[in-house]
């Protein structure tokens, strides 16, 4: 059951910020709220607005003061269509993210299956059975906090954090799954990895997930992998994304996104 807060907290941090908060803890109503309220602020035309920073539970809204007080962007906030969960029928966007799970790709997944009591196997097959929501991006650039990951495959953090992690690793810790975007220390339990470039600075738009996006894990073998590592590599390779709407009784549209 969702505890987002229908009324929000709106706070100040500096002359240039206001952080507008719908729950006090991660919550995934409270996260579609934020989404909801970064298009109203950015579609809108009366205010500018520099940056919308989404978090698990909080948007952070940046203008310039010289333009535009504090007070209006709290009144062009508020002004925002009330938020009515999935009756509210907002557009998502999934992503397919393939992965080469287990050996030296994922070499944490024994640890995993291990904690969970289940085979190697079972550990991909429920990683991929289900889609698992960007609450924000964060850590790094392009980073990932991914949430709804099937709880039976929890594992804590490495209790010794690498100093290295590969770029595009994918890694469990607690609850959460994430994929590592570069090279990294980190601590997550590693169980595999994806060919795709999660951050490229040099592109218009940088992160290939962002907050908001569903991500379903795609598993392929290591000869599947190398293919496709080697498309991204020559700038041929392009990601599904499927658009859709969060009630499930309307049609979705599929289409592909280039990087």
């Amino acid at each position: 059951m969702s505890i987002y807060i229908k009324y929000p907290k709106y706070l100040t941090a500096g002359e240039s910020c206001v952080v507008v908060e719908f729950a006090d803890e991660i919550d995934r109503g409270a996260n579609d709220a934020v989404m909801n309220l970064k298009k109203h602020l950015l579609t809108q035309k009366d205010v500018p607005i520099v940056e919308c920073l989404p978090t698990y539970r909080s948007l952070a809204v940046y203008f310039d003061p010289t333009v535009v007080s504090a007070d209006e962007v709290v009144n062009v906030a508020k002004s925002a269509p009330e938020f009515d969960g999935e009756e509210s029928a907002a557009l998502f966007a999934e992503i397919s993210i393939p992965v080469c799970y287990g050996g030296e790709y994922g070499p944490d997944i024994a640890n995993v299956a291990e904690h969970a009591g289940i085979s190697e196997e079972d550990v991909i097959k429920r990683h991929s059975s289900k889609s698992c929501h960007c609450y924000m991006i964060g850590f790094m650039p392009g980073f990932a906090y991914l949430g709804g990951m099937d709880e039976s495959i929890a594992t804590p953090r490495l209790t010794n954090p690498r100093t290295v992690i590969k770029g595009g690793s994918v890694g469990i810790a607690g609850k959460q799954t994430g994929i590592y975007p570069i090279d990294s220390p980190g601590g997550w339990q590693l169980i595999g990895r994806t060919p795709l470039r999660l951050f490229t600075p040099e592109a218009s738009r940088p992160t290939l997930i962002e907050a908001g996006y569903e991500v379903r894990f795609d598993p392929v073998a290591e000869e599947e992998y190398k293919k496709i590592e080697a498309e991204v590599a020559a700038g041929t390779y392009k990601p599904l994304i499927t658009e859709a709407k969060y009630l499930w009784n309307l049609s979705s549209e599929k289409r592909e996104c280039s990087r």
